[in-house]
């Protein structure tokens, strides 16, 4: 693992739908990023993390993907997107990729190879059998209602934590986890310098799956039974130890943050937290809104405006 520390990195965010549209069709683009690299360089950037612009049906804003090793052409082709990478490079710039390895689009072809009865390919998610009438747990999904959906034709039900569209992988199938390696030699072959990993600690799931009568199941799949296990075989067989990577982290603890960023567990650089923004849910319920104090307890330096630039000691980024 990497001991370089990332504490001095600038890592800036570009969501590409919004940040420069280069071809007038109102949509933002990789060519619009390309147009503003010098820029992008005179701020001081060290990595552009770059939100998903893999081909997508655009149901979660491209975390919905169809193929993770091809560009939505919305945003541009292969060769911008190589482009990018090399005059990124030249600048002094890292290129790092949202990868989303939780689920795909119920578009990508793996999908519907599944829901065309291919065996092999119903094994690449968390398919179970069942009848209409009754879900195999009562888990919700995040983005509200049950996290599980019911396909006729199959007989059977496939678990979704987040849209309907998009589909939880099985990685307790090796093929899978050899599929996404596949997927990190691919971008890091191109010259992507860095990943951002797309709600991580969810993907290893319980291997009986249970109701949950207290909650909404969060409780069995965050932070999963071989999760370490399998960040450590990521890292291990893709040879990205020596990369920045960051971990998306839903419903965990700061200790565990702490764990999957500790240089000893060989895992990830850095996690990536929301503990932040629970501060404004009334009792617990994201959609359910206080009054807006919460970044005030959250951010107490920001809050009380100070005029000049500090650091804030703030558990966005938990990095030993």
């Amino acid at each position: 693992m990497n001991t370089e520390s990332f504490s001095d990195k600038v890592i800036y965010q570009i969501y590409p739908k919004s940040f420069k549209d280069s071809n007038g069709d109102g949509f933002g683009d990789l060519g619009g990023i390309l147009e503003q690299l010098d820029y992008l360089a005179d701020l001081g950037v060290d990595y552009l993390w770059l939100t998903p612009v893999f081909p997508s049906p655009q149901r979660d804003n491209g975390y919905d993907v169809a193929d993770y090793c091809a560009i939505d052409p919305r945003f541009g082709t292969m060769a911008h997107m190589e482009e990018l990478i090399a005059e990124s490079g030249r600048r002094g710039m890292g290129i790092m990729l949202d990868m989303v390895f939780n689920h795909t689009s119920t578009s990508h072809p793996w999908f519907r190879k599944a829901l065309a009865g291919e065996k092999e390919y119903q094994d690449y998610y968390m398919f179970r059998e069942g009848t209409p009438d009754h879900c195999p747990t009562n888990w919700q999904s995040k983005f509200g209602g049950p996290a599980w959906e019911y396909v006729p034709a199959l007989g059977k039900w496939y678990l979704h934590l987040f849209d309907v569209t998009q589909a939880d992988l099985n990685w307790d199938n090796p093929r899978v986890r050899e599929e996404l390696k596949a997927v990190i030699r691919f971008w890091k072959d191109k010259g992507v310098r860095g990943f951002r990993f797309d709600v991580i600690n969810l993907v290893s799931k319980p291997e009986i799956l249970q109701d949950d009568p207290a909650g909404d199941g969060r409780r069995f799949y965050s932070d999963g039974p071989r999760i370490h296990d399998y960040l450590k075989e990521l890292v291990r067989d893709t040879g990205i130890g020596e990369m920045v990577t960051v971990g998306e982290m839903s419903s965990t603890t700061l200790d565990n943050c702490i764990r999957y960023s500790s240089p000893g567990e060989q895992e990830l650089s850095m996690c990536f937290n929301f503990h932040h923004l629970k501060t404004d849910y009334q009792n617990g319920d994201k959609w359910s809104l206080m009054e807006p104090d919460g970044l005030k307890k959250a951010v107490p330096e920001m809050a009380a405006g100070h005029g000049k630039r500090r650091r804030l000691e703030c558990p966005l980024l938990v990095q030993p």
